[in-house]
């Protein structure tokens, strides 16, 4: 089954926040950068997500988006069956309709699909080193070693935070 670009970088914006320290908010601006995405296009997404009460997000100052509680337990599946809507096969103008056993077989190879993707929660996602190399992506320039090669990663470790008192965003640099 091929995803929808929608629902591809719904699962990125859910990991993306799923990293990110507790209380720490990203921006949309910032999560389209680092994805390389249409910023206008995240935004309809995460809207979507925000109905989904997987993604919180807040206003102001120290406003802007986080994975929710609910969101962090929730398995893949069941957000890539929200995301994506209908079934792989839309068969109700198909002239093979009433005696085609394609459409059963294709249902079936789409919950086989889905049933793998409910072993996983967004939590789980972004255990090391996914969740550690995603944090790379926001605050590296684009084009630069770290963000598009994973194994600069551990030469030069970088995360983003921002303090709980919702002040400016720091960079913190670790070098081993």
């Amino acid at each position: 089954m091929q995803l929808t670009r929608f629902t591809d970088l719904g699962l990125r914006v859910l990991m993306m926040l799923a990293s990110a320290e507790a209380g720490a908010r990203m921006t949309t601006g910032e999560l389209a950068q680092a994805l390389d995405a249409s910023e206008t296009h995240l935004a309809k997404i995460v809207s979507r997500l925000v109905t989904l009460d997987v993604v919180e997000s807040r206003r102001g100052r120290s406003g802007g988006l986080s994975l929710t509680a609910a969101g962090r337990t929730r398995t893949v599946g069941s957000v890539v069956r929200e995301l994506e809507g209908a079934g792989v096969v839309d068969c109700s103008t198909c002239p093979l309709r009433g005696s085609c056993r394609l459409k059963n077989l294709l249902d079936r190879a789409e919950q086989a699909f889905l049933a793998v993707l409910d072993e996983a929660t967004l939590g789980e996602l972004v255990d090391s080193p996914t969740g550690p190399f995603l944090l790379t992506l926001l605050s590296a320039p684009r084009g630069s070693a770290s963000a598009d090669d994973p194994s600069t990663f551990h030469r030069t470790a970088q995360t983003r935070r921002t303090t709980a008192a919702g002040a400016s965003p720091v960079i913190e640099q670790e070098n081993p």
